[in-house]
């Protein structure tokens, strides 16, 4: 018999089709494993609604379990993500891939930890928020003063 250890293990496989050094466990959208009479039940819960990834990375974790039997995989609207979910080697991964990091927070964050955020290539917190909005939902664009090099952020939610 199969334990949910397992299948964290095996989901680490799994990648976000957007960021292909994260895995589904690191940044935090696997909520729940359970094993029921034999099933596999995964809960996943995107980093925001309409995130288009959701269906890849659904259909990617079932792909990925079917060795181990029978899977079922919902996709969760009750439990809200937020970026304190993603593990510290997914912000690693975040950081390797060039995205600067969302910032720890605890209960409520305030607008100004979207400022001066470190940089990815250069490390400096000589930074500013060009736009909220990036190529995604979940990233903004940011410019960094020290090494004139823009860069995008994984916001914190």
């Amino acid at each position: 018999m199969v334990t949910s250890d397992e299948i964290l293990a095996a989901l680490q496989d799994v990648r976000d089709p957007e960021i292909p050094g994260i895995s589904v466990v690191d940044l935090g959208v696997i909520t729940k494993v359970e094993i029921v009479d034999e099933q596999i039940r995964v809960q996943m819960t995107p980093t925001f609604v309409g995130c288009p990834a959701i269906a890849v990375m659904k259909e990617d974790v079932e792909k990925r379990l079917e060795e181990f039997g029978d899977v079922v995989v919902t996709v969760n609207y009750d439990i809200p993500w937020d970026s304190n979910r993603i593990t510290e080697a997914g912000l690693l991964a975040l950081k390797k891939h060039g995205l600067a990091p969302p910032p720890r927070y605890e209960l409520a964050f305030e607008l100004d930890i979207l400022e001066n955020i470190a940089c990815p290539h250069c490390g400096s917190t000589q930074t500013v928020v060009q736009t909220p909005f990036g190529p995604t939902l979940c990233r903004s664009i940011h410019y960094c003063n020290s090494c004139h090099q823009a860069f995008e952020q994984f916001k914190p939610l």
